[in-house]
């Protein structure tokens, strides 16, 4: 409608009219009518006091039979969204370690974000397997970036979920400690010379804020989903702290709130551990973690693949870099998968779909 269109003349006739005919004011500033007008009659028996026009006693009108009637044809009820059936398809990430680009490349290849970056995966599920910062360039926009996908995947009745790598513990405590001792099993040690050894970045910490903190310091240390154990090391440390995921997910978050420099340090060395299902006695390891947590598979990050499998010499590739990663590696009788495609040794940052093809 238009404001202020009026259609004027519509259905008068020649009568003609005069001057006494029309009201002094326009239609649209009548005076107002009495305040008290008389009320209309009431057609049959009078009104009995306490009448009102809801009761049951209200004439009943009864139709005319020579009035035709014309039968209605009953609309379509709108067609609802299909519901969507149990859970969307579930993808890992393994470390990520600063490498903001090569994460953006890797998620948009298996169409979990579009190319702006936001999440465009609907109802899928997204585990990241920790190791968010350090060695890479930009390991406070990863953690931005997670943070971010976690809600828009949650908007979109998906998820996306992260676990605690011993990085996040290591840049906790670098925060929280900076240079205070610790008791080493090699001796004085601290957290912030840790750090800087392993790859922290000044621009991480330097941008470090409070809800980064708050954010990693709640990081479950492991989760179930279809089958698999997701954990981020490949050690069977986790057994030290509880014998169900809950309980140690409890542990952890309850020992990094009591923010005890030697105890945080202990569980920082802890998860520092590798190879536990390499080797001859990796499948019994492997069965173990698993019959405590269940699931029928172990996924795990930390362990870069070409340090696995003994194609470096170290966990950042000093000798002349490191083998070509295609995928995941599939180990220990087939109850372990190595997710760590070795992104700080020209590797690749890996993001699959679980389950695996083999």
């Amino acid at each position: 409608m238009v404001e202020g269109s009026m259609t004027q003349g519509a259905g008068l006739g020649p009568t003609a009219r005069t001057t006494a005919a029309l009201s002094p004011f326009p239609a649209y500033a009548q005076p107002a009518p009495h305040e008290n007008p008389p009320a209309p009659p009431v057609p049959g028996d009078a009104m009995t006091p306490g009448y009102t026009p809801t009761e049951r006693d209200l004439p009943v009108i009864v139709a005319d039979p020579d009035v035709p009637t014309v039968e209605l044809t009953p609309l379509a009820d709108p067609e609802a969204p299909v519901p969507t059936n149990g859970p969307g398809p579930l993808y890992v990430v393994g470390d990520v370690h600063g490498y903001l680009d090569e994460l953006h490349e890797a998620l948009a290849a298996q169409g979990l974000i579009d190319a702006d970056g936001h999440w465009a995966a609907g109802n899928a599920r997204l585990w990241f397997l920790g190791d968010f910062t350090d060695r890479g360039p930009d390991g406070i926009g990863v953690i931005d970036l997670v943070m971010r996908l976690s809600a828009e995947a949650a908007a979109a009745g998906g998820y996306c979920k992260a676990l605690m790598g011993n990085h996040e513990l290591l840049l906790l405590g670098a925060k929280r400690f900076y240079d205070t001792p610790v008791n080493s099993g090699a001796g004085t040690a601290s957290f912030q010379a840790a750090w800087l050894i392993n790859g922290g970045q000044r621009t991480d910490m330097e941008r470090l804020q409070d809800h980064h903190l708050q954010w990693m310091a709640r990081l479950d240390a492991m989760a179930e989903e279809d089958g698999h154990l997701l954990v981020h090391s490949d050690t069977t440390a986790y057994l030290d702290y509880g014998d169900s995921i809950e309980a140690v997910n409890d542990a952890i978050t309850e020992a990094l709130q009591r923010s005890d420099a030697d105890e945080c340090w202990d569980l920082f060395r802890k998860f520092t551990k590798r190879f536990a299902f390499r080797d001859e006695a990796g499948p019994t390891a492997a069965r173990e973690l698993l019959t405590a947590f269940g699931g029928s598979r172990v996924v795990h990050g930390h362990s870069p693949i070409p340090y696995l499998l003994g194609e470096v010499g170290s966990e950042d590739g000093e000798d002349n870099g490191a083998a070509a990663v295609d995928g995941p590696h599939v180990y220990a009788d087939g109850l372990a998968v190595a997710m760590d495609g070795g992104v700080t040794m020209a590797g690749k940052l890996l993001v699959v779909q679980l389950p695996l093809s083999v």
